[in-house]
């Protein structure tokens, strides 16, 4: 008799349609555009959003074919994040390779993020029963104020936030939605960062204990990147990964990850070999098909 092995899969989602596109003009903006592919509204409305202003003198419908309505780019990302979530509710962890759009809301979008997938995400989440409380560990550069806004009062929604307080959107409304806020100046390092990062989290966690956790993972805290202005290295970025997943995992949580921003050339490196050791320590397994 032969012996059926069941399938596996990997909770990592991924499609060649997230990589962005538009006339050769996504070269003129410094983020990576093919960089999930490297890991494995109007015109005026959307050259705010993707900041690459050049898009204004475009045509409507031009913008809206190229950019705003296809499926293959952005609405690929945010179906991926839901994906994703679904995977974590269900296995534990899962992953997507793009995805994070935290400075949209359900009302606006900006800084490159048409979409608010986090706020998507966390409604799914509280759509089940058995999901009470959602946090969010944002560790992006920058402050998430998309969702911020969307969740600002609603006691469901735990936040933490970590970020560079000089830089893009300087949003203080948003800031009255975050639970655990922590500003960092220009250039932090390695030591400082993880050990105000562990901090912050080891805090959360002995006031609340949430039933699904979203990690935005940014890594425009990478030394060099000129937007999110830290100077973490990529041994930082891949500790601070394995930090927030070990936690996940110790407290029985389920997690899902968005690798969000990242603007640099070496960012698709980075990210592949944050996954790779979280596999190695067994933070990331495959599942198996039912």
């Amino acid at each position: 008799m032969v012996e059926i092995k069941p399938k596996e899969y990997w909770p990592i989602v991924y499609r060649k349609e997230y990589n962005v596109t538009f006339f050769g003009l996504e070269n003129l903006h410094p983020f990576d555009s093919k960089k999930w592919a490297h890991i494995y509204k109007w015109s005026c409305v959307a050259a705010r959003i993707s900041e690459i202003p050049v898009v204004a003198i475009f045509p409507n419908f031009l913008v809206q074919r190229q950019y705003l309505r296809p499926i293959r780019f952005f609405r690929f990302q945010v179906g991926g994040s839901r994906l994703a979530g679904k995977i974590a509710r269900k296995d534990g962890v899962g992953i997507n390779l793009g995805g994070g759009f935290h400075h949209c809301s359900k009302n606006r979008g900006g800084g490159f993020c048409p979409y608010a997938d986090i706020s998507l995400v966390v409604n799914d989440a509280l759509q089940e029963n058995d999901c009470n409380l959602v946090m969010i560990i944002d560790l992006d550069a920058h402050q998430g104020n998309g969702y911020e806004r969307d969740f600002i009062g609603n006691s469901k929604v735990f936040i933490i936030d970590v970020f560079n307080k000089n830089i893009y959107p300087k949003d203080t409304y948003a800031e009255t939605a975050i639970s655990k806020a922590v500003k960092l100046d220009y250039f932090i390092q390695d030591y400082e960062y993880l050990t105000t990062v562990e901090s912050a989290l080891n805090e959360s966690f002995l006031k609340v204990k949430p039933d699904f956790i979203i990690y935005n993972a940014g890594t425009d805290i990478l030394k060099g990147d000129k937007l999110g202005l830290l100077s973490i290295t990529p041994e930082g970025i891949i500790q601070r990964d394995e930090m927030v997943f070990k936690l996940a995992q110790q407290n029985n949580i389920p997690l899902v990850m968005l690798t969000s921003g990242g603007y640099l050339k070496s960012t698709a490196n980075v990210i592949a070999a944050s996954l790779q050791n979280l596999v190695q320590q067994g933070l990331v397994k495959p599942s198996q098909v039912e």
